[in-house]
């Protein structure tokens, strides 16, 4: 199987349609870039909460995303399939945390996440070659996240 094709039985299995970001991951190039871009609206839900219950809906998303990218890799048979995006979604969100609900923050916060996530500066790059499993495929994108929530809020302060 190709890493970015999707097994067709995708949208009857919760499990993996969750974990392949409600079929956003199916795009047949950059599904991590689309992936995002699907993750956009959870954010714009999630925005108005209080910064404290936000951070929790993202934690659990973090800690269920480990047991869904798990069982969907294994499902899928390989290790970290493109078209899992769940990491994704939470990457992004850890990103925009406490960012003021604007497109142009969105816009900017899923500019950040992309480029930390696609370069993979040290140590992300290091997790991602050693971690393995959901543990694995969530925490590479968890640090993408964070680095991706520092300069944004730097941005935040300076403008």
């Amino acid at each position: 199987m190709r890493r970015n094709r999707l097994p067709r039985p995708i949208l009857r299995n919760p499990v993996h349609l969750l974990a392949c970001g409600l079929g956003s991951g199916a795009a047949p190039v950059a599904p991590g870039t689309f992936g995002t871009l699907a993750a956009l609206p959870l954010w714009w839900f999630l925005a108005p909460l209080p910064v404290a219950s936000y951070l929790a809906i993202t934690a659990i998303l973090f800690a269920v995303g480990i047991w869904l990218c798990d069982r969907t890799a294994r499902d899928f048979g390989v290790p970290d399939h493109g078209g899992i995006v769940w990491d994704e979604w939470v990457g992004l969100l850890v990103t925009l945390a406490g960012a003021p609900q604007a497109w142009q923050w969105g816009v900017a916060g899923f500019l950040l996440f992309r480029l930390f996530d696609i370069l993979k500066p040290w140590p992300i790059r290091w997790l991602d070659r050693r971690v393995k499993g959901g543990f694995g495929i969530m925490v590479d994108d968890l640090l993408a996240g964070l680095f991706g929530w520092v300069v944004l809020q730097l941005l935040a302060r300076w403008l």
